[in-house]
């Protein structure tokens, strides 16, 4: 939250007066101090903190309107934290000669919070200790009161021994399945009658005229460097019942076929075709709805991008497993707490309609932003008998808004 993205940044801040007094803190922890720290987590105190977050995270949710508890939407995948050390214990080699750790990373959709983090060495699967993961995050959300639980992943989290449970309990998924023989067989041999074109929306819909496109440079040097280009032609969906060997029931298989055009140069050589199926108890939605809500949990990897390079939360700083487990953990913390000031902000009042728009821009901000204009305000702070006064010496378009902010905050602790 303070800009430091390693911890030898710690020693900077801890000789800053006025951090430390905009802080009400004496001193802070070095970092040699802090690395210790995390040195003395195993895995149960490293989950045991995690849910002292989730508590706090539930405290937050409990303030949002009705319509926020209509549906949890759960996404999970893993990212390759890669690192150059070499006596890192827990460390390990991927199929992409990567050397680091891959951590599981299990986020609520609506928010982008990081809910769970999950270090494991970097050879281990994706779905490994997915099941367990989702099943914490579950009952966080059934605890926090809402009304239905969704959960997305790609094509290794369809882990079939688990389905049968999840729907029992009441839970709705949606997950990418390998494509395997037996379901080019069922997509091949279905009437030509269930197939529908799929018409995507735009992805930036204009709010004024439209403007005329920028010629395509990178498809020019494509085609005057004559390598295989692979074009979309169509794409269409259809639905059918399939039964998994590991299920005791049959659930229902999304199919979406592309057309596909190979392309060199300015020839087309031939067509192609290939199909991605998704595996959902969701009987309800279209064949279609389910295929573009599938295509949304890519959203997660903006997640990622954040935690990695905005704040550098998914690294490894320290030397083993569980304490870099840990950092992570904390690290995380500061995407939460960007979150739930956003969620913090009381949408009430004639201005409701702009308010609302203000806590989603707020949502979706990427950290450096958010950090310039929340968090690195040119701020003198002067320190009187009783209290700490900060002036606010530059203004942007987002200060309202802070105070707003204080003014609920202030308003919640006097409660």
């Amino acid at each position: 939250m303070a800009g430091g993205t390693r911890l030898e940044h710690l020693e900077l801040l801890r000789n800053d007066e006025g951090y430390l007094d905009a802080l009400g803190a004496r001193r802070i922890p070095d970092p040699t101090t802090a690395g210790d720290f995390c040195r003395r987590f195993d895995v149960e105190r490293i989950e045991a903190l995690q849910e002292v977050f989730n508590d706090t995270r539930a405290e937050i949710w409990k303030q949002q309107p009705e319509d926020f508890f209509r549906e949890a939407i759960l996404d999970a995948d893993g990212t390759m934290d890669e690192t150059t050390g070499q006596c890192k214990e827990g460390m390990n080699i991927n199929y992409k000669n990567q050397w680091g750790y891959h951590p599981l990373v299990l986020s609520l959709a609506n928010t982008g919070e990081p809910l769970y983090v999950v270090n494991r060495p970097g050879n281990r699967l994706s779905h490994e200790q997915a099941a367990a993961t989702f099943g914490k995050a579950i009952g966080l959300c059934r605890r926090a009161g809402f009304r239905r639980i969704r959960l997305r992943g790609d094509t290794a989290f369809s882990q079939t021994e688990h389905l049968d449970g999840w729907a029992a309990n009441g839970v709705t998924f949606v997950f990418g399945i390998q494509a395997m023989p037996n379901l080019y067989d069922h997509a091949e041999n279905l009437p030509r009658n269930a197939w529908q074109e799929l018409v995507r929306p735009p992805k930036h819909p204009t709010k004024t005229a439209p403007r005329q496109r920028p010629e395509n440079v990178k498809q020019q040097v494509v085609e005057e460097r004559k390598f295989r280009d692979i074009r979309l032609a169509k794409e269409y969906v259809a639905d059918f019942r399939y039964r998994p060997i590991k299920c005791e029931r049959e659930y229902r298989i999304v199919v979406l076929w592309k057309d596909l055009e190979v392309h060199q140069g300015q020839r087309k050589l031939f067509d192609d075709n290939r199909c991605f199926f998704f595996i959902t108890n969701d009987f309800r939605k279209s064949a279609a709805e389910i295929v573009l809500e599938a295509n949304h949990r890519c959203n997660q990897e903006n997640l990622f991008a954040h935690l990695k390079s905005d704040m550098h939360a998914l690294s490894a700083p320290v030397d083993t497993l569980v304490s870099s487990w840990a950092y992570m953990g904390m690290a995380s913390l500061a995407w939460s707490l960007k979150a739930w000031m956003a969620l913090s902000l009381p949408t009430e009042g004639r201005d409701a309609d702009a308010r609302g728009e203000e806590k989603r821009t707020i949502l979706r901000m990427e950290f450096t932003t958010f950090r310039r204009a929340f968090m690195a305000i040119p701020t003198q702070i002067v320190k009187t008998g009783r209290r700490i006064v900060f002036r606010i010496l530059a203004w942007n378009h987002w200060l309202p808004t802070f105070f707003r902010l204080l003014d609920q905050l202030n308003t919640s602790l006097r409660c």
